[in-house]
């Protein structure tokens, strides 16, 4: 990176912070440092949870995700609307009406202690497991530009991230999420006119379309039903609505956005400016990694985006052999994309990807390990290609997507431990300034626990599809407990606890034994639920009125 990328990425990073902490202050109860008193405006509400999913995840490994594969990844979101209008219309007056600080809290209103503690032990697994990827895409950008271990640009992203958090709690995090939802948009469209600009001259923008339909890249729908496919419009609108109900309706790394609102109005609000805005941003960055493929159509990219891997590569004895093969690919592709035959193109493309299949497969044998480079695809396009200014931009952006993901997941979790765990069930009864005190200790633990797990996310592939694959294991048996609670009211406490446990085991047994694609698991933990909690209830009689 050059002098002025450098300037624009550490004065964002260094306002972003110092606004946390500003927006922050004040927040001296223990209502104000969770929910910031529920004097939130929908607008902020609005961009927190949009920058708290839009994760450094979604712009580092969704573009490299697009680029391998194509758009269709964007199917999993066609179901987001539908969740969206749902939430908004069900569970925001249940949760703002029964006065809750998490949505855990609630389930002990309508069952019992231990059905809340079980979904709450669920969401600290399932988001304690996620923090650590989400905080991982960071380190692998620093690692990349500066050569530096992971360990220090964890531990960078993490202290950054602790410090405001820490200090002001949600409200802190919230206005800072607005602030890094401002910087990650921008960052956004200079990425994607910057990747159109850059195309080689009189290669135009429909010429690039073509390019990229003729390699299966512009591929947003896909019709055929297969349980087996990861996407498709089938798995998108059904699976993608249940995944999306269980994040946005029962993750509390999303309910504590629209608990901290001022009413039920604005919370809807926010909702339903999320279920509009964020398939065509999804669009956006899948769209700009078609764009950087066709750019690495005409300007040959390296055998492995990914720069360790590919000097290890480079000493193998195989590797002249590979290179070859990989170059004469480039070219013949190169050539076929010139001459607007799409038939050619398909055929010189999948020459090329086997060439490249070669040389991740030689590096998995030098390396022991699955060779995979998709989070480093666009990196690479940023750092090398993108002019001054521009590169510090984009990084900021995937700094400011980076943290906002990880501060609301930490202070989540914490909100999570004092409320649903300590004061429960350790400390109960005891004074405001003591749990305020205890939220702020939790917050720094989860702080350094986000950092530790972040050191094993590196070599998950594809991050993007890693983080949802983990959620998908435990939300649709959250998602179902909440249907029992909120529509089957002669479900009891034992029952829906039950439930709970049987929804998990089938998730895990289909996970394990089965291929089925991952979007499955939230409607098949779903179902196993409320079908187990129905049929407990009907063997043990109606419910007692609560």
């Amino acid at each position: 990176m050059r002098p002025v990328d450098w300037l624009v990425l550490a004065g964002s990073l260094a306002v972003i912070v110092a606004y946390g902490m500003y927006r922050g202050r004040g927040s001296d109860t223990t209502s104000k440092y969770l929910l910031a008193g529920k004097t939130m405006p929908w607008y902020a509400m609005a961009l927190s949870i949009m920058a708290t999913q839009a994760s450094a995840i979604t712009f580092i490994s969704t573009t490299g995700q697009s680029y391998a594969d194509g758009m269709r990844f964007i199917q999993m979101y066609f179901g987001l609307p539908i969740a969206m209008i749902a939430i908004a219309a069900i569970a925001v007056p249940r949760f703002h009406n029964s006065g809750v600080y998490t949505a855990y809290e609630y389930l002990e209103k309508r069952f019992d202690a231990k059905t809340r503690a079980l979904v709450s032990v669920i969401f600290l697994l399932s988001r304690g497991l996620a923090v650590g990827v989400s905080l991982s895409a960071p380190a692998v950008v620093l690692t990349v530009i500066l050569g530096w271990p992971s360990q220090y640009t964890t531990l960078l992203m993490g202290v950054l991230v602790v410090a405001y958090t820490v200090s002001g709690g949600i409200q802190a995090v919230t206005w800072t999420d607005f602030l890094q939802m401002i910087v990650m948009t921008a960052g956004l469209f200079a990425a994607l006119f910057t990747a159109i600009y850059l195309l080689p001259s009189g290669v135009h923008l429909s010429d690039a379309l073509s390019i990229a339909g003729a390699a299966g890249r512009l591929n947003p729908v896909v019709w055929s039903f297969n349980l087996s496919d990861q996407y498709n419009v089938w798995s998108g609108v059904l699976g993608g609505t249940f995944l999306a109900l269980s994040y946005f309706g029962c993750d509390q790394s999303q309910v504590q956005r629209y608990l901290t609102g001022r009413d039920i109005t604005q919370m809807r609000l926010s909702l339903l400016f999320n279920a509009v805005a964020k398939i065509p941003m999804q669009f956006f960055i899948l769209f700009t990694g078609a764009m950087v493929f066709v750019f690495f159509v005409y300007v040959k990219p390296p055998v492995n985006f990914n720069p360790g891997l590919n000097a290890t590569l480079e000493r193998q004895s195989a590797y002249p052999q590979v290179s070859a093969r990989y170059d004469a690919a480039f070219e013949q592709r190169r050539l076929a994309a010139q001459s607007a035959d799409p038939s050619a193109f398909r055929s010189a493309n999948l020459e090329f990807e086997a060439a490249r299949a070669s040389a991740a497969k030689l590096a998995a044998q030098a390396t022991g390990q699955e060779s995979k480079d998709t989070n480093y695809i666009f990196l690479h396009f940023v750092i090398r290609y993108m002019p001054a200014g521009i590169v510090g931009l984009i990084m900021a952006a995937i700094f400011a997507a980076a943290m906002s993901t990880a501060s609301a997941e930490v202070n989540s979790l914490a909100t999570v431990s004092v409320i649903d765990v300590y004061q429960r069930f350790l400390k109960p009864g005891g004074s405001d300034p003591h749990y305020l005190s205890a939220s702020r200790w939790l917050t720094g633990f989860w702080g350094i626990y986000a950092v530790i797990t972040a050191y094993y996310a590196q070599g998950l592939g594809s991050l993007v599809e890693a983080v949802n694959k983990l959620g998908s294991l435990f939300y649709g048996s959250m998602l179902g407990v909440f249907v029992l609670a909120f529509f089957i009211r002669r479900v009891q406490g034992t029952a829906a606890f039950v439930a709970v446990l049987a929804g998990e085991a089938a998730v895990f047994i289909a996970w394990t034994f089965s291929s089925v694609a991952f979007l499955w698991l939230n409607v098949l933990g779903c179902a196993v639920v409320v079908f187990t909690g129905l049929l407990l209830s009907l063997r043990s009689g109606p419910a007692t009125p609560r």
